[in-house]
Parts: structure tokens; sequence; C-alpha cells
């Protein structure tokens, strides 16, 4: 399901038509807002499937609860390319800009809460996890997890002020979240 969204996302960028006036890299950079947007979303819902495929790596078995918070994960990274594509249809315009950035930044935000909720359930249950799994890197993934719901709550908050500052925040929080941990273990890379 991870990789149709992001397959899904490139789909939202138009190819220019042959018989519409100018040239086509003029054509070309006018979409640079789909560009944008694609890019932050893409990022972001790869940076979930490597964090999903660390998740797993620490669980020995699931319970009913992690399957229905993997269930609720999945519905909001399929709402991903859908809000991607309002995003950059909106970006510049004059009306609806800002309601088109607050639910893009929403669509982030809820999936971020949802991997939150999968992760905090599954460190409060040693039971579910790898019995090398230990209490401090329990707290360091839900403090990990826990950090990337401000910045998100922030760019929703930011929606009414400016959507390039939406797009900025959430970008920003792909990037920090790509780069590798100094904290993980040397065979989570």
């Amino acid at each position: 399901m991870i990789a149709i969204a992001i397959t899904l996302l490139i789909l939202e960028v138009d190819v220019p038509k042959p018989e519409s006036p100018g040239t086509l890299a003029h054509k070309l950079a006018e979409q640079w807002p789909s560009y944008a947007a694609y890019f932050v979303s893409f990022l972001t819902i790869g940076v979930i499937w490597i964090n999903h495929h660390a998740m797993l790596r620490r669980v020995q078995v699931v319970d009913h609860s992690v399957l229905i918070f993997n269930l609720l994960l999945l519905m909001l990274v399929a709402v991903l390319p859908w809000s991607t594509a309002l995003m950059a249809a909106y970006l510049r315009e004059d009306a609806g800009q800002h309601l088109a950035a607050a639910i893009y930044a929403g669509s982030f935000l809820a999936m971020a809460g949802s991997f939150y909720a999968m992760q905090r359930h599954l460190m409060q249950r040693p039971e579910l996890l790898l019995p090398t799994i230990g209490p401090d890197e329990r707290a360091e993934v839900r403090r990990r997890n826990r950090a990337g719901l401000l910045p998100y709550l922030v760019a929703v908050a930011a929606a009414p002020l400016s959507s390039y500052l939406v797009l900025a925040i959430c970008a920003a929080v792909g990037i920090y979240y790509s780069l590798p941990s100094v904290t993980r273990a040397p065979q989570e890379s």
C-alpha cells in the first residue's frame, strides 16, 4: 500500500500539452508547485516506509491493536496523493491556498499521529517486542516519533499565514527523519 501511494504521487504531475502556448521549458517551470509537493510527500512517505520496516524489526508478535493501528496508518498514507495534488494545485492561488495547506499539513499530522500511536502501543508492551529491545531503546523510539508531531501541528497552525511556510515545515520534518538517528544502534541504518 505504501508503494502504491508513493507511485500515485507522480501521476498527479501533469505532462504539458504540446498544443498549449509556450515552450516546454516554460510549461515545466510553471509546474514547480507540483514538483515541490511531490518531493515533500515522496520523502515523507519514504520515511514512513523506512520507519515502518524499522518498527517491524523490533517486533516479535503483533496483537489486534497493532493491526488496527497499521490499518489506520495505511488509510492515512493513501490520502497523501490526494492532499499532495490539492496542495500543488492551490499553492499559488489567491483563494483556497490556506485551506489546501491546512489539509496537506493535517494529513501529515494525522499520519504521524497514527504512526506514533502504533509505536507507543508497541513500546508500552515489551512482550510484543524482541527481548533485546530494552527500556532505553523503547523510550528513544517514543521520543523520536513524538518529536514529529509538534512541527506538523505548527504547520497546520501556520496554514492561515502561508502555504509556502507549510510546505517548508513539512519538508523540514521529512528531511529530519530521513537522517539517521545518532542514538540508533548500528544494525538499524
